[in-house]
Protein backbone atom coordinates (compact mmCIF):
# COMPACT_ATOMS: atom_id res chain seq x y z
CA UNK A 1 0.00 0.00 0.00
CA UNK A 2 1.33 3.41 -0.91
CA UNK A 3 0.97 6.58 1.09
CA UNK A 4 -1.18 9.30 -0.42
CA UNK A 5 -1.63 12.98 0.43
CA UNK A 6 -3.68 13.18 3.59
CA UNK A 7 -5.00 16.74 3.86
CA UNK A 8 -6.81 18.51 1.01
CA UNK A 9 -7.56 22.20 1.54
CA UNK A 10 -9.44 24.86 -0.41
CA UNK A 11 -12.74 24.83 -2.22
CA UNK A 12 -11.60 23.88 -5.72
CA UNK A 13 -9.17 21.21 -4.52
CA UNK A 14 -11.74 19.53 -2.27
CA UNK A 15 -14.52 19.69 -4.86
CA UNK A 16 -12.33 18.17 -7.57
CA UNK A 17 -11.13 15.43 -5.22
CA UNK A 18 -14.73 14.47 -4.49
CA UNK A 19 -15.73 14.58 -8.16
CA UNK A 20 -12.74 12.42 -9.06
CA UNK A 21 -13.88 9.76 -6.63
CA UNK A 22 -10.86 10.05 -4.37
CA UNK A 23 -11.50 8.22 -1.06
CA UNK A 24 -12.32 10.91 1.52
CA UNK A 25 -12.66 9.82 5.14
CA UNK A 26 -13.63 13.16 6.69
CA UNK A 27 -15.00 16.41 5.28
CA UNK A 28 -14.89 19.49 7.51
CA UNK A 29 -17.04 22.46 6.45
CA UNK A 30 -17.16 25.79 8.25
CA UNK A 31 -20.46 26.11 10.08
CA UNK A 32 -22.64 29.05 9.17
CA UNK A 33 -21.17 29.35 5.67
CA UNK A 34 -23.89 29.18 3.01
CA UNK A 35 -22.26 30.41 -0.18
CA UNK A 36 -22.72 28.46 -3.40
CA UNK A 37 -19.22 26.98 -3.47
CA UNK A 38 -19.50 25.34 -0.05
CA UNK A 39 -23.04 24.17 -0.81
CA UNK A 40 -21.72 22.48 -3.97
CA UNK A 41 -19.05 20.73 -1.90
CA UNK A 42 -21.66 19.63 0.62
CA UNK A 43 -23.91 18.19 -2.11
CA UNK A 44 -20.97 16.33 -3.65
CA UNK A 45 -19.85 15.03 -0.27
CA UNK A 46 -23.30 13.58 0.44
CA UNK A 47 -22.95 11.42 -2.68
CA UNK A 48 -20.19 9.48 -0.90
CA UNK A 49 -21.67 7.49 2.02
CA UNK A 50 -18.19 6.57 3.26
CA UNK A 51 -17.38 10.24 3.90
CA UNK A 52 -18.19 11.62 7.35
CA UNK A 53 -19.22 15.29 7.11
CA UNK A 54 -18.69 17.59 10.08
CA UNK A 55 -19.59 21.26 10.49
CA UNK A 56 -16.99 23.03 12.62
CA UNK A 57 -16.04 26.57 13.55
CA UNK A 58 -13.27 28.50 11.84
CA UNK A 59 -10.92 27.97 14.79
CA UNK A 60 -11.13 24.19 14.32
CA UNK A 61 -10.38 24.53 10.61
CA UNK A 62 -7.42 26.76 11.44
CA UNK A 63 -6.10 24.03 13.75
CA UNK A 64 -6.43 21.38 11.04
CA UNK A 65 -5.01 23.52 8.26
CA UNK A 66 -1.46 22.92 7.08
CA UNK A 67 -1.47 25.80 4.58
CA UNK A 68 -3.49 28.48 6.35
CA UNK A 69 -5.64 28.77 3.21
CA UNK A 70 -8.49 26.33 3.82
CA UNK A 71 -11.27 28.67 2.49
CA UNK A 72 -13.75 27.14 4.90
CA UNK A 73 -13.27 23.49 3.92
CA UNK A 74 -10.78 20.69 4.59
CA UNK A 75 -10.94 17.07 3.49
CA UNK A 76 -8.94 14.21 4.95
CA UNK A 77 -8.20 11.46 2.47
CA UNK A 78 -7.16 7.93 3.35
CA UNK A 79 -3.46 8.03 4.15
CA UNK A 80 -3.02 4.55 2.63
CA UNK A 81 -4.83 2.74 -0.14
CA UNK A 82 -7.17 -0.15 0.55
CA UNK A 83 -6.77 -3.72 -0.63
CA UNK A 84 -9.66 -6.00 -1.62
CA UNK A 85 -11.01 -9.03 0.22
CA UNK A 86 -9.73 -11.10 -2.70
CA UNK A 87 -6.23 -9.71 -2.13
CA UNK A 88 -6.36 -11.02 1.44
CA UNK A 89 -7.44 -14.51 0.37
CA UNK A 90 -4.75 -14.54 -2.31
CA UNK A 91 -2.12 -13.71 0.30
CA UNK A 92 -3.16 -16.74 2.32
CA UNK A 93 -3.06 -18.93 -0.80
CA UNK A 94 0.40 -17.68 -1.72
CA UNK A 95 1.66 -18.68 1.73
CA UNK A 96 -0.08 -22.04 1.55
CA UNK A 97 -1.90 -21.31 4.81
CA UNK A 98 -5.56 -21.49 5.85
CA UNK A 99 -6.90 -17.93 5.82
CA UNK A 100 -6.75 -15.96 9.07
CA UNK A 101 -8.61 -12.64 8.84
CA UNK A 102 -9.59 -9.89 11.28
CA UNK A 103 -13.02 -8.28 10.74
CA UNK A 104 -13.67 -5.03 12.61
CA UNK A 105 -17.28 -4.05 13.22
CA UNK A 106 -17.06 -0.29 13.70
CA UNK A 107 -13.71 0.51 15.31
CA UNK A 108 -13.69 4.32 15.67
CA UNK A 109 -10.45 5.11 17.49
CA UNK A 110 -7.47 5.44 15.11
CA UNK A 111 -5.04 4.27 17.80
CA UNK A 112 -7.11 1.11 18.30
CA UNK A 113 -7.21 0.42 14.58
CA UNK A 114 -3.47 0.95 14.24
CA UNK A 115 -2.77 -1.33 17.19
CA UNK A 116 -5.05 -4.03 15.77
CA UNK A 117 -3.32 -3.89 12.38
CA UNK A 118 0.00 -4.26 14.21
CA UNK A 119 -1.35 -7.25 16.16
CA UNK A 120 -2.75 -8.82 12.99
CA UNK A 121 0.66 -8.58 11.37
CA UNK A 122 2.47 -10.12 14.35
CA UNK A 123 -0.12 -12.90 14.64
CA UNK A 124 0.37 -13.87 11.01
CA UNK A 125 -3.11 -12.81 9.90
CA UNK A 126 -3.46 -12.37 6.15
CA UNK A 127 -5.45 -9.16 6.35
CA UNK A 128 -7.91 -6.90 8.14
CA UNK A 129 -11.41 -6.03 6.95
CA UNK A 130 -13.05 -2.82 8.19
CA UNK A 131 -16.52 -1.37 7.85
CA UNK A 132 -17.01 1.52 5.46
CA UNK A 133 -19.37 3.64 7.55
CA UNK A 134 -19.21 4.74 11.18
CA UNK A 135 -15.62 3.60 11.47
CA UNK A 136 -12.18 5.17 11.26
CA UNK A 137 -10.32 4.94 7.95
CA UNK A 138 -6.63 4.55 7.18
CA UNK A 139 -5.48 7.90 8.49
CA UNK A 140 -1.93 8.95 9.23
CA UNK A 141 -2.61 8.40 12.94
CA UNK A 142 -3.61 4.81 12.18
CA UNK A 143 -0.44 4.34 10.17
CA UNK A 144 1.73 5.63 13.02
CA UNK A 145 -0.06 3.48 15.61
CA UNK A 146 0.50 0.40 13.44
CA UNK A 147 4.27 0.91 13.76
CA UNK A 148 4.71 0.20 10.05
CA UNK A 149 2.52 -2.92 9.94
CA UNK A 150 0.10 -1.12 7.62
CA UNK A 151 2.73 -1.50 4.88
CA UNK A 152 2.62 -5.29 5.12
CA UNK A 153 -0.91 -6.20 6.20
CA UNK A 154 -3.68 -5.64 3.60
CA UNK A 155 -6.72 -3.70 4.83
CA UNK A 156 -9.98 -4.01 2.91
CA UNK A 157 -13.05 -1.81 3.35
CA UNK A 158 -16.56 -3.25 2.87
CA UNK A 159 -20.05 -1.82 3.08
CA UNK A 160 -21.56 -4.71 5.04
CA UNK A 161 -19.65 -6.92 7.50
CA UNK A 162 -22.46 -9.51 7.77
CA UNK A 163 -22.65 -9.93 4.00
CA UNK A 164 -18.87 -10.24 3.80
CA UNK A 165 -18.95 -12.96 6.46
CA UNK A 166 -21.52 -14.91 4.45
CA UNK A 167 -19.41 -14.56 1.30
CA UNK A 168 -16.27 -15.71 3.09
CA UNK A 169 -18.10 -18.71 4.54
CA UNK A 170 -18.48 -19.90 0.95
CA UNK A 171 -14.68 -19.76 0.72
CA UNK A 172 -14.42 -22.11 3.69
CA UNK A 173 -13.91 -19.67 6.56
CA UNK A 174 -15.80 -19.81 9.83
CA UNK A 175 -16.14 -16.97 12.30
CA UNK A 176 -15.70 -16.27 15.97
CA UNK A 177 -16.60 -12.94 17.55
CA UNK A 178 -15.44 -11.43 20.81
CA UNK A 179 -18.30 -11.25 23.29
CA UNK A 180 -18.35 -11.06 27.08
CA UNK A 181 -21.19 -13.60 27.22
CA UNK A 182 -19.52 -16.11 24.89
CA UNK A 183 -17.81 -19.40 25.61
CA UNK A 184 -14.41 -19.12 27.30
CA UNK A 185 -11.90 -18.98 24.43
CA UNK A 186 -9.76 -21.84 25.78
CA UNK A 187 -12.69 -24.25 25.33
CA UNK A 188 -13.14 -23.45 21.64
CA UNK A 189 -11.48 -25.03 18.62
CA UNK A 190 -10.00 -22.02 16.83
CA UNK A 191 -7.98 -23.83 14.18
CA UNK A 192 -8.45 -23.83 10.41
CA UNK A 193 -9.58 -20.99 8.13
CA UNK A 194 -10.93 -18.42 10.55
CA UNK A 195 -12.20 -14.88 10.84
CA UNK A 196 -11.86 -13.06 14.16
CA UNK A 197 -14.60 -10.43 14.62
CA UNK A 198 -13.97 -7.48 16.96
CA UNK A 199 -16.71 -4.98 17.72
CA UNK A 200 -17.02 -1.27 18.39
CA UNK A 201 -15.22 0.14 21.44
CA UNK A 202 -18.49 0.94 23.23
CA UNK A 203 -21.22 -1.19 21.69
CA UNK A 204 -19.28 -4.33 20.86
CA UNK A 205 -20.25 -6.55 17.94
CA UNK A 206 -23.62 -5.58 16.46
CA UNK A 207 -26.46 -8.14 16.87
CA UNK A 208 -26.69 -8.80 13.12
CA UNK A 209 -22.96 -9.46 12.79
CA UNK A 210 -22.96 -11.62 15.92
CA UNK A 211 -25.79 -13.68 14.46
CA UNK A 212 -23.67 -14.28 11.35
CA UNK A 213 -20.79 -15.69 13.39
CA UNK A 214 -20.42 -19.40 14.10
CA UNK A 215 -19.47 -18.91 17.75
CA UNK A 216 -18.67 -16.30 20.35
CA UNK A 217 -15.57 -16.24 22.52
CA UNK A 218 -15.04 -14.58 25.88
CA UNK A 219 -11.77 -13.78 27.62
CA UNK A 220 -11.63 -14.90 31.27
CA UNK A 221 -10.96 -11.86 33.46
CA UNK A 222 -10.31 -11.56 37.19
CA UNK A 223 -10.27 -7.78 37.66
CA UNK A 224 -12.79 -5.26 38.90
CA UNK A 225 -13.86 -3.84 35.53
CA UNK A 226 -15.89 -5.75 33.01
CA UNK A 227 -14.06 -5.38 29.70
CA UNK A 228 -10.77 -4.88 27.88
CA UNK A 229 -9.83 -2.23 25.35
CA UNK A 230 -10.83 -3.41 21.85
CA UNK A 231 -7.26 -3.66 20.60
CA UNK A 232 -6.13 -5.56 23.71
CA UNK A 233 -9.03 -8.00 23.36
CA UNK A 234 -8.13 -8.50 19.72
CA UNK A 235 -4.56 -9.32 20.72
CA UNK A 236 -5.53 -11.82 23.42
CA UNK A 237 -7.91 -13.70 21.12
CA UNK A 238 -5.57 -13.52 18.14
CA UNK A 239 -2.72 -15.17 19.98
CA UNK A 240 -4.96 -17.92 21.31
CA UNK A 241 -5.73 -18.59 17.65
CA UNK A 242 -1.98 -18.54 16.93
CA UNK A 243 -1.37 -21.03 19.75
CA UNK A 244 -3.98 -23.42 18.48
CA UNK A 245 -2.95 -23.12 14.83
CA UNK A 246 0.72 -23.62 15.60
CA UNK A 247 0.99 -25.80 18.68
CA UNK A 248 -2.00 -28.10 18.83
Amino acid sequence: MEANERTIEGRNAVLEALRAGRPIDRLFIQEGAHDNALQSILREGKKHPETKISFVDKERLDELSETGKHQGVIALSAAYSYASVEDILEKAAEKGEPPFVFLLDGIEDPHNLGAIIRTANQAGAHGVIVRQDRAVGLTATVARASAGAINYTPVAKVTNISRTIEELKKAGLWFVCADMDGEVMYRLDLRGPIGLVIGNEGKGVSPLVKKSCDMTASIPMKGDIDSLNASVAAGVLAFEIVRQRSFS
